[in-house]
């Protein structure tokens, strides 16, 4: 996507009214209003005046939205080739308002937000270009004006604004830590990407989305399978869409883990997993239930339950070997992955005609919903022998279990301080001294931590980051 949409038709209208504004409120003589932004890598302090918000323009770049424009493939491309006129500019206030993970409903988040201005008025200034393109506050406009409020406060960006600085402003502003409303997350996996197109370095990109260099790549790792399974998602004129994934956050970035774990001991099994996987999140299962698939999930579990329409046995033979002496074929690891891939791409095109809804045949569209029944009731009478040897193996891994145990100490050692308050019989000098064993017991699981997980999730990077260790 280009980052030049050009300039809007009532440009030279709101570059005077901003510049007849921004003169009103220098001339009042009482402290003015400003906003802070990072410029051209500096901080930059712009005036905040009120401006019409029938007058300003939603940006047609803004990451909040970027993956749902494709929601209507036709108002999308019309937004693309003219993000000016008002049917493309309806549009962009419709996404606004959607929900991220499925558009065509409301976002009860936007809701919450009209509710806020409505009882406290705008507590933060939006920000714009002098063209009136709004470059933050995209989703505060468009609530103000359902809300029938005539203005809106902006800081105003100076008039040497181009559309590389409205981009890289809008990103600085969105990453803060005080920010309230995030993107989606694959609004920020596309907003990651297009700082790698743009030719910067991952430490970079790291750095200024306040997250891990690691983390980066798994996200890059994670847009890139997701790019790759909306293209093997295509079944004629149909296909998923980016934001169809949206809520799969979790499950994906355990993957990544897991499949990097795999990697370094059989790239082949790690694919196996990975397929494997791969289908049950198109199938929606749950974390937990996802994290029961490993390599062999297909051969010890799977197979025995799957109908023999999603075998695709017939489609391998060319990857089988043949055992010498005992004239019997077998299939290969490679066969394995690609039969495994193989339905994958089945659920996916199925997904994908489901998914269309009414705009398909009723046939076609029974027929892919058959298919996807079919492969979830296989999968979850597999996942039930794969999650009584998943519990058996748990058994041998003491630190998890030991660390739940220790969390439900500390679940009741709250109740308990909840009750020693109401008694007023807490040993306050006791129960420090047993904080700080908790600090340095944490301390040393930290150091443990740092040198035993190769791939860190979520739970160790806090730990290390509450420890205090340099990673």
């Amino acid at each position: 996507m280009h980052l030049d949409f050009g300039i809007p038709p009532r440009a030279e209208e709101n570059r005077a009214l901003v510049e007849q504004r921004l003169i009103e409120a220098q001339e009042t003589g009482s402290v003015r209003e400003t906003l802070t932004v990072e410029w051209r890598g500096q901080p930059l302090h712009v005036e905040v005046i009120d401006m019409p918000v029938e007058r300003l323009y939603y940006n047609p770049g803004t990451h909040r939205i970027r993956a749902q424009r494709s929601f209507d493939p036709a108002q999308d491309q019309a937004l693309e080739a003219d993000p000016w006129r008002d049917t493309s500019q309806d549009y962009l206030e419709y996404l606004l308002k959607a929900l991220p993970s499925d558009p065509a409903k409301r976002d009860p988040d936007f809701d919450v937000l009209m509710e806020s201005l409505r009882d406290f008025k705008q507590n933060e200034p939006g920000l714009i270009t002098r063209e009136g393109v709004l470059v933050n506050g995209n989703t505060r406009c468009a609530a103000l004006k359902e809300l029938g409020v005539g203005h809106i406060r902006v800081g105003v960006l100076p008039k040497s604004c181009t559309w590389e600085d409205v981009n890289a402003v809008e990103l600085s502003l969105q990453l803060r830590k005080e920010h309230k409303r995030d993107y989606s997350y694959i609004n920020r996996l596309l907003a990651i990407d297009e700082q790698l197109s743009l030719g910067r370095p991952v430490s970079e990109i790291a750095r200024e989305f306040r997250i891990r260099p690691a983390t980066c790549e798994q996200d890059i790792w994670v847009l890139g399978t997701l790019r790759d399974l909306v293209a093997r998602s295509r079944e004629g004129d149909l296909k998923l869409r980016l934001m169809d994934f949206e809520e799969q956050q979790e499950k994906l970035r355990e993957l990544h883990r897991r499949y990097v774990k795999e990697t370094a001991v059989s790239k082949e099994n790690a694919d196996l997993l990975k397929e494997s996987r791969l289908a049950a999140i198109v199938l929606d299962f749950s974390k937990t239930d996802v994290r029961l698939i490993e390599p062999e999930f297909r051969v010890r579990y799977l197979d025995r339950y799957l109908p023999t329409p999603l075998k695709g046995v017939t489609s391998v033979v060319a990857s089988s070997a043949v055992i010498p002496g005992l004239n019997r074929a077998v299939k290969t690891a490679g066969g394995q992955v690609m039969e495994a891939r193989m339905l994958t791409d089945l659920l996916l095109k199925a997904k994908a005609v489901e998914a269309a809804g009414d705009q398909v045949a009723a046939g076609r569209a029974a027929e892919a919903s058959q298919v996807i029944a079919d492969a979830k009731k296989a999968f979850n009478d597999a996942m039930e022998p794969a999650g009584k040897d998943a519990r058996v193996r748990k058994r041998r891994q003491a630190a998890p279990d030991r660390l739940n145990d220790a969390c439900a100490d500390i679940e009741q050692c709250v109740t308990d301080l909840v009750m020693s308050r109401a008694s007023n019989s807490l040993d306050e000098e006791a129960f420090d001294e047993a904080v700080v064993k908790l600090r340095d017991a944490l301390a040393k699981l930290a150091v443990e931590s740092a040198r035993s997980v190769k791939v860190r999730g979520d739970g160790v990077s806090w730990l290390l980051d509450a420890s205090g260790m340099e990673v």
